[in-house]
């Protein structure tokens, strides 16, 4: 089933073509690309692999801890909340994507028992202690926010999504659904700038001395809303993922920069009273006209 269908003429900013995989066709003169995004309810006739695809994406190196199939399974077994973003219609793939889950109302599901282990074990040493909001005896309902998006698809796409769901989920509750959360937890990704292995390599003592006084630990956003919702939360907390990368893996990301980048997970945790607030407040910094 279609959602009400936004074409929005989001301005896409790219260096002459972009691809859907940030590679631009190599010309120096900046252009702003038109394209019409269209919101559609997840598909489970044809958006399986490409939510596989962008949640493999979302939860980096630790994605095989996961059973991503089954967990994409869920999300296209509640088609009538949350969004996915398309250039060419309806049968084409998804380009971001989000929803919320019920980690309460699943619990007693695999993947949501490998999710609930694995978010209880990194804030365990930390002031984020999500065993008592997950625990068996809780009686917190968490909203598990799920959402990613292709590297070269303009934020503004994000501010429509996170509206639909609050109208989405007031509408399940309307309708007696389980979707009275007490809590949203949100999944996201950031990176630190790390020396680069390639240029320690290149034996260049100045260069890499500059990278290793540079080199302090501070987090960047790949994704600026991110930003934006740690304003409104009750905690957040950084995390370290648990398979660590190949050798050299942080330059292999670092495009066009100096420093290697390596990814941190990030949890942000929002009360129901205050979320409303920070997607509004995330609307207002993206600009979004949707």
């Amino acid at each position: 089933m279609v959602k009400r269908k936004s074409g929005v003429d989001d301005k896409a900013p790219s260096k002459d073509k972009m691809d859907v995989d940030g590679e631009d066709s190599g010309s120096d003169d900046d252009e702003l690309l038109n394209v019409d995004f269209e919101y559609f309810d997840p598909s489970p006739a044809v958006d399986f692999h490409g939510l596989k695809t962008l949640l493999r994406q979302l939860f980096d190196v630790d994605n095989q801890l996961f059973d991503l199939s089954a967990l994409t399974d869920m999300i296209l077994a509640q088609p009538l909340l949350g969004s996915t973003v398309k250039c060419e219609g309806t049968e084409s793939d998804p380009y971001a994507f989000l929803t919320v889950l019920n980690l309460h109302e699943h619990r007693d599901k695999p993947v949501i028992q490998q999710l609930t282990n694995y978010l209880i074990e990194k804030t365990r040493s930390s002031s984020l202690r999500l065993e008592s909001l997950l625990g068996s005896s809780s009686k917190s309902q968490i909203g598990l926010i799920l959402t990613e998006r292709f590297i070269n698809m303009p934020s503004q796409v994000i501010p429509p999504m996170y509206n639909m769901l609050l109208e989405e989920i007031q509408w399940a509750n309307d309708e007696k659904e389980p979707y009275q959360f007490t809590h949203y937890l949100i999944i996201s990704k950031t990176f630190t700038e790390v020396a680069s292995k390639l240029d320690v390599e290149d034996d260049r003592p100045a260069k890499k001395s500059k990278k290793v006084a540079n080199a302090v630990g501070e987090t960047f956003y790949f994704h600026p809303e991110d930003e934006v919702l740690e304003k409104h939360a009750l905690a957040t907390l950084r995390f370290e993922y648990e398979k660590q990368g190949e050798e050299g893996a942080s330059d292999a990301k670092r495009a066009f920069q100096e420093m290697g980048v390596r990814p941190v997970g990030r949890l942000t945790l929002i009360e129901r009273e205050k979320f409303e607030g920070a997607v509004k407040a995330v609307g207002e910094y993206l600009g979004s006209e949707a």
